[in-house]
C-alpha cells in the first residue's frame, strides 16, 4: 500500500462528485503550526477520521489564496460572532487524504466559502503513513477518483 500522497490539481468539484457533503458542529481548528504537517500550513481542522474516529488528522489550507475570511474567524482574538459562523461547517471528503470545507451563511443554510483541504502528514522523517491512518484499498481507490494519487517513497 501506497505510503504518500500527491494530490493532483486540487479540483473542489472533483471531490464533491466522489464523497457527500457531511453537515459537522464544534470541530477543532487552529492557526497555530501542527508539528505533524509537512510544508506550509495556514490553518487546519481536525476530522475526525471515518476508520478511528478517536482520531482527527488535521487537515491544512494548502494554499494562501482566498483564506483571509477563514482566518479572521479562527484567529483566537476574533469576536465571538465571527466564531460562531464557522461553529458549523460542511465536509465532503476523507480528512485522510483530500476534502472541501465551507460554513454555512446562516445556521442550517447551504455551504458556502468552500476551501479545498488536503492531507500533509507523510510518511517522510516518522510521521503516519496512509495505512496507520486505517486506509485500505477501497478508501485509496475513493481517493483516486476525487484527485489523490498514492505514491511509493
Amino acid at each position: 500500500m501506497a505510503d504518500r500522497l500527491v494530490v493532483d490539481g486540487g479540483e473542489p468539484r472533483r471531490v464533491l462528485r466522489v464523497y457527500p457533503w457531511q453537515l459537522s458542529h464544534e470541530i477543532q481548528y487552529g492557526l497555530t503550526k501542527r508539528t505533524e504537517v509537512v510544508g506550509r500550513q495556514f490553518g487546519w481542522f481536525d476530522i475526525p477520521n471515518p476508520a478511528r474516529p478517536e482520531e482527527t488528522p488535521p487537515m491544512v489550507f494548502g494554499r494562501h489564496w482566498g483564506v483571509g475570511w477563514w482566518h479572521r474567524r479562527m484567529a483566537p482574538r476574533a469576536a465571538s460572532e465571527l466564531k460562531a459562523q464557522i461553529g458549523e461547517v460542511w465536509f465532503a471528503g476523507d480528512p485522510r487524504f483530500i476534502g472541501v470545507l465551507a460554513a454555512a451563511a446562516a445556521r442550517g443554510s447551504k455551504p458556502r466559502r468552500l476551501r479545498f483541504l488536503h492531507q500533509q502528514t507523510g510518511s517522510e522523517g516518522g510521521r503516519r503513513g496512509l495505512a496507520d491512518w486505517g486506509a485500505i484499498a477501497e478508501d485509496i481507490e475513493r481517493g483516486r477518483r476525487a484527485g489523490v494519487v498514492p505514491v511509493r517513497p
